[in-house]
């Protein structure tokens, strides 16, 4: 991880003191692309229109649909109020965050999918400008960012897109947060910008846990375990079960399916990291699921509602056989943006909330400044901090004649 940082750290510090020039040569460096001009242009756009299939621009905005729906269900969660007591207003605004950039993977693994997902609820709560970035931009994702509502969409990718939006450059903009997956580098060039810009948070290989019991469909659970690993060669994968039986067919399964596989080639790398326990019971297996915290977690069990509540720690939740992990990648509406590596035990997935502020104000008369002075002046003493506490008194006493 040294090394990935020292990499990372380089390529950020030239991007700040050279900008584009310094996009140019990563880009043409790790990319073997040329490039002058980053941006999209709108008859890029056009083309790649003409590029893509009418059933993959009805498939995008169908899966659009249903991510602005669940995104307007979460938005309504979140409200401007007031409250009043004894001479004190508190209140709530929700306000948009201006600026965001988005980071759609590209190159060997193009995520079109994510191009919905990060900017589909930031145009939903009203995020001023949005521009996305993505390596090796193939026509698929251009019309997704398009159609999730992008207001300027760039081709360059890696570390130096990601310093790119954090600190801007001539042709990129400096936004105010980062969203979005990438790689190991993107990821740590992520945490290297925080706090110089906002992000969501820190993600790593994909991965997906399935709790099953004996009457589960061991075909569901197979193909469910391989449709995580061929996402990377670092994908993990768990099948925790109180069945011998069906950790058999699973097994067998899993080699049968692998055969007719288009990426056979990443997931026989990846099947290292697929883990199988034998649980006593199904409340083990919650124990354990709440301790790994897994990014995608699977019920093929009878009454998963019996266990749901117990559940306390997963990106997203998938209930019964036929809830696939691959609907909520693409379009059942829930986000695909999601904590890995046990985040889901202190953070949840992207969301409309991480495009808002939930700016708090107040508004106290001199009814509520004696409700508060007391214990006020007693914990501005504990602190010791004497403006603090004067501040408080002055409030209290009488306006001098030269007033």
């Amino acid at each position: 991880m040294k090394e990935i940082n020292k990499v990372v750290d380089k390529i950020i510090e030239d991007v700040k003191n050279n900008g584009d020039a310094a996009i140019r040569y990563y880009t043409n460096k790790f990319d073997k692309i040329g490039l002058n001009s980053f941006l999209v242009t709108k008859q890029e756009v056009k083309e790649a229109y003409k590029q893509v299939n009418k059933k993959t621009i009805k498939a995008l905005k169908f899966a659009k649909k249903n991510i602005e729906f669940f995104a307007k269900q979460q938005f309504k969660q979140f409200r401007n109020f007031e409250v009043r007591k004894n001479g004190i207003i508190l209140g709530q605004r929700v306000i948009p965050i201006e600026k965001i950039g988005v980071y759609i993977p590209g190159g060997n693994y193009p995520l079109t999918s994510t191009a919905l997902m990060c900017i589909v609820p930031a145009r939903l709560v009203g995020v001023k400008e949005i521009i996305a970035c993505s390596p090796k931009i193939n026509a698929e994702t251009i019309v997704a960012a398009d159609i999730a509502g992008a207001d300027k969409i760039f081709k360059i990718g890696g570390v130096q897109a990601i310093a790119a939006m954090a600190y801007g450059t001539n042709q990129i903009p400096k936004v105010d947060k980062i969203v979005g997956p990438g790689n190991v580098y993107v990821t740590a060039a992520k945490k290297a910008v925080y706090g110089d810009c906002g992000i969501d948070f820190l993600a790593g290989p994909s991965e997906i846990m399935i709790i099953a019991e004996k009457s589960a469909d061991y075909r569901f659970v197979a193909i469910d375990l391989l449709a995580q690993l061929e996402h990377d060669i670092n994908s993990r994968a768990f099948l925790i079960t109180n069945s011998k039986i069906l950790i058999k067919n699973v097994k067998d399964e899993i080699k049968k399916q692998l055969l007719n596989l288009a990426t056979k080639n990443i997931v026989k790398k990846s099947i290292k990291n697929l883990k199988i326990i034998l649980a006593k019971k199904m409340e083990n297996a919650v124990e354990i699921a709440n301790k790994i915290a897994p990014e995608h977690l699977e019920l093929q069990i009878k009454n998963p509602e019996k266990y749901i509540e117990k559940l306390r720690n997963y990106g997203s939740l998938f209930i019964g056989k036929y809830s696939a992990e691959a609907f909520g990648d693409y379009c059942s509406g829930t986000n695909h943006v999601l904590p890995t590596n046990g985040g889901a035990r202190f953070t949840s997935g992207l969301s409309v909330r991480d495009f808002i502020k939930l700016q708090t104000y107040q508004k106290i008369n001199l009814n509520g400044v004696r409700k508060l002075t007391k214990s006020a002046l007693k914990l501005s003493q504990i602190e010791c901090l004497d403006a603090h506490n004067k501040s408080i008194q002055i409030r209290l006493q009488k306006k001098p004649k030269h007033l």
